[in-house]
Parts: C-alpha cells; structure tokens; sequence
C-alpha cells in the first residue's frame, strides 16, 4: 500500500476535496499543515485571517480524528518540511489543492519541481473555483476584464456541466508511524489581546460551521436575497465568503446547493438565485484578474491611475489636494470609525467588533477613504487585510481598485457614493448604524466636508481620464507556472 501526503492550506474540508479524494484512492493518508506565512510575503495572513485559521484547523483535526487521522501540524520552510515527512514516512506522493496568489504560485511551482525531480509524484488539483483562470476567455483568445462577459461565459460552461459533489472519503492512517506535529498553540494564531471576543457571537469556522451558514441562507434569505441584499440592517448576507476563503466550502457545493433547488415560479425568487450565484462569479472574477493579472494587488490594473496623486503613508508627492489636508488623521479617524460620518463609522466598527462588513457598506467607506479623503486605495486595502476574517487577495483587490475607480469593471471616476444618501436609502430607520454605534449615531460631526472633498476629487480623477496609457499585459492563458 502506497502512501500519500496530503498538504493542506487553504481547503480545510473532507468533504469535495479532490486532492484528500485522490489519496485515499492510493492506499494509507499523512495529512500535513505547514505554517509558513513568510512564504505568502508580502501578503501574510493578518490577524483577523490568523484568528480564523486557528479555529478552522482545529475543526479540521477533530474531522481527521473521527476518521482516525492525525493532522501533522509543522513550521519552517515548507519544501524542507515536506521533505522531512516524506522521510519519516516512506510517502511516495505529495497531492494538494491549488491556490492561486502570485507568491504561492511561485512557491508551488518550485517545490513541485523539486520533489519530482527526487522521484516522489506531485499531484495539485482545482478544488477551490469553479473553473481554473485559464479555462475562461474572450473570443480573442484572452483573460475578460469586465464581469458581465465573463460571467456569462462561465454560466454557459456551469448549464452543461455535470455536478457531482465528493463525499468525504474513508481514510486510512499510516501505521507503526507516530509523526512529530506541534500543537496549535504553538503556531501563535490567536491574539495575545483580547479583541477577538465577540467574533466567537459571530462566527463558526470549519466545515460544520460553512454547511449550517449555506443551509440557514437558503431557508431564510435566498428568496428574497437580491431585493434584500443592500440593507444592512435586514442581515440577508450569506456569510459564506470566510468559509470559502479557507476552503471549508467549495464554489461547486454552493453551485449544487441553488441549482438543485426544486424549481420555482416565483420571477423574484429566481432571480435571487441568479443573483446570489453572480456573487460568486464575482469571486470566480476576482481570482481569474489575479491570475492573469498579478501586479495588480500592489497597482493598478489601469495603468493611467498610477499618476493619480492619492496620499499615502511615508511617501511624498509632488501633489498635494486641498481635501488630502491632515489625510494621516483622516486616515487614523476611518480606521478606528470616528469620522463623524454616521454610516462609515456603523461599518468599521462593525469590521472591528465582527471582523466582516456589510457589502452596501465596504463600497461606501471605500468611497470615502479613496475619494473624498484623498487616499490611496492600498491603506484601505491593508487595513481590510488585517482586519477582515473573509480577507482573500484576490477579492480584496478588485474591490478597492473598482472603488476607486482604477481597475476592471471599476466604479465611473464620478461615482463617488454620498454617505448620508446611502444612509437614508439603504439605513432608513438606522438600525444598522444603531446596532454598531449605539442610540447616540445621530450626533456625529463630520471631520471632511463631503461636498468640497468630492469637487476635489472629480478635479483630478478628470486630469487622469485624459491620460493615454497602454492596455496591461496578462501574464499569458497559459497553466505552466501553476503547480
């Protein structure tokens, strides 16, 4: 009986995993977790990622146990800690799941390459989109920068597939073999301080915890999810995007879950069906930019923008915007939700206390940091990465790039979202912003005049619309460089 490392990272399920499928057909299962956050440089787990990976391992281990499994649990760099195993347990095969930022990538590649040239059969597998980046193109024969093409594309792809959802397999352990694994304490994942407390009213990392979200948002959302979804007070959101980010869900269970739905003859219905499927799609967009497009998680995938004189921390600019005055206590006062503005402030303290924000509402605090306040969309963007439990570089990019106006499918530069008008619009009675900021919501003073602050800003976002620059270059269709 042959034996096979399964390297798990980011699809912490048992559930429709290909890769935990594939070795449980070759004979006896070493599952590995390697922590090696330095090796997703610049972009390593924030805290609120860290919080969440804590628990969902630990969901994962107590899976593996039912099976009679142990989760090996290492540190170090993450080739040589492979290798180490494969020693200790005469593996002949490493499988995993593949994962699709610019350092990973780079990283898989290179130890797929390594250990095949040592002999031992590497596998990787598709287990956390619908369809791969380079499955999915224009009729050019290139990767799509706008959504709605794209997304009809794959929907065409979706209606002719066959969807048939992996039960978890039967496992078998190595045996005669006590593997040396650290703890989870050990790898130092939860916060020393206690800002962490109230997630746990939130949230239920693990798979477990993913299928009771899917379940309770088909019962109680779904149908009326797409008239629904823009009020954050009403709750409607699936609350899913944690779950998928860490894989104890796939995009093709939650596919299976709306599409086998008994049908309906309510129009509404089925369009919130639509609807919420092209939220995913949207996710399905935003890994296929990354890969297609890698430098855009530092700038922007128009390249024109990169002349927008946006204020940024510990750089200088030649350029400085009558709103962009004190942009380092405008910046300090939006990340600690004290800016006077009642809606944006209801929305990062609902980030802080929850580690999640309403969708209506990250689209208008982006607003407001990017385009009234002057500043660049990567503060906003590092400061979600910190702080958000669903925080997927894919994700979080195209979002801050579309609000600000600089890349694909990107808000019209004169889009710039009025706070107050969203408020009374989506928040009427203000009980999303009672909720996060308590009965006094309504005596809140501005720090920045949103009617100046936005003349400003449609000044210089015109400057740049007339700038010529060149269309970005994809990396190319092809899969090589992907382990």
């Amino acid at each position: 009986m042959s034996t096979t490392i399964v390297w798990f990272r980011r699809d912490l399920r048992l559930t429709h995993n290909p890769a935990l499928a594939a070795a449980a057909e070759r004979g006896s299962v070493v599952p590995v977790y390697i922590h090696a956050p330095d090796e997703e440089a610049p972009w390593q787990p924030g805290a609120a990622s860290r919080w969440w990976n804590h628990h969902s391992l630990s969901a994962l281990q107590r899976s593996l146990k039912a099976q009679g499994v142990n989760l090996t649990i290492r540190s170090g760099d993450s080739f040589e800690q492979l290798q180490q195993i494969i020693q200790e347990t005469g593996a002949t095969s490493v499988v995993w799941n593949r994962l699709y930022e610019p350092a990973i990538i780079e990283r898989d590649s290179r130890i797929k390459a390594q250990l095949s040239d040592s002999g031992i059969h590497c596998q990787s597998f598709n287990a956390n989109l619908l369809f791969e980046p380079w499955q999915i193109e224009n009729k050019s024969g290139q990767p799509f920068r706008v959504f709605t093409p794209y997304w009809k594309t794959c929907l065409a792809r979706l209606q002719a597939c066959e969807t048939r959802i992996q039960a978890a397999p039967k496992l078998v352990a190595l045996e005669g073999k006590a593997l040396k694994s650290q703890t989870l304490d050990e790898l130092k994942l939860l916060p020393t301080l206690n800002w962490d407390a109230s997630f746990y009213d939130h949230w239920q990392p693990g798979e477990a915890g993913a299928m009771a979200a899917l379940q309770s948002f088909k019962q109680d959302c779904l149908s009326s999810y797409k008239r629904d979804r823009d009020f954050p007070g009403l709750d409607c959101s699936s609350k899913l995007s944690p779950h998928l980010h860490f894989g104890e869900i796939s995009p093709w269970q939650i596919w299976a879950a709306i599409s086998q739905l008994p049908p309906t003859h309510n129009e509404s219905e089925e369009n919130s069906r639509k609807h919420f499927m092209s939220e995913i799609g949207w996710r399905e967009f935003a890994h296929h930019l990354l890969y297609h497009f890698p430098f855009t998680t530092t700038e922007p995938l128009n390249a024109k923008y990169k002349a927008m004189p946006w204020w940024r921390s510990g750089a200088s600019s030649a350029i400085e915007l009558p709103h962009q005055v004190d942009a380092a206590k405008h910046l300090k006062r939006w990340q600690q939700g004290n800016t006077g503005v009642s809606l944006v402030d209801a929305g990062m303290q609902q980030l802080w206390q929850s580690g999640w924000m309403h969708n209506r509402v990250r689209m208008v605090v982006a607003s407001l940091l990017t385009k009234n306040m002057g500043i660049h969309w990567l503060e906003g963007a590092h400061w979600f990465w910190d702080t958000l439990v669903d925080a997927d570089l894919a994700c979080n990019s195209l979002g801050w790039q579309w609000a600000a106006g600089c890349g694909a499918d990107a808000a019209p530069y004169f889009r710039i979202f009025n706070p107050n008008t969203q408020a009374a619009r989506f928040d009427e009675p203000g009980s999303y912003r009672s909720q996060w900021l308590g009965a006094d919501w309504q005596q809140r003073e501005s720090c920045i005049d949103l009617k100046s602050s936005r003349q400003h800003a449609l000044e210089a976002y015109e400057h740049i619309r007339q700038l010529d620059a060149p269309p970005p270059k994809p990396r190319g269709n092809s899969n090589a460089s992907l382990a």
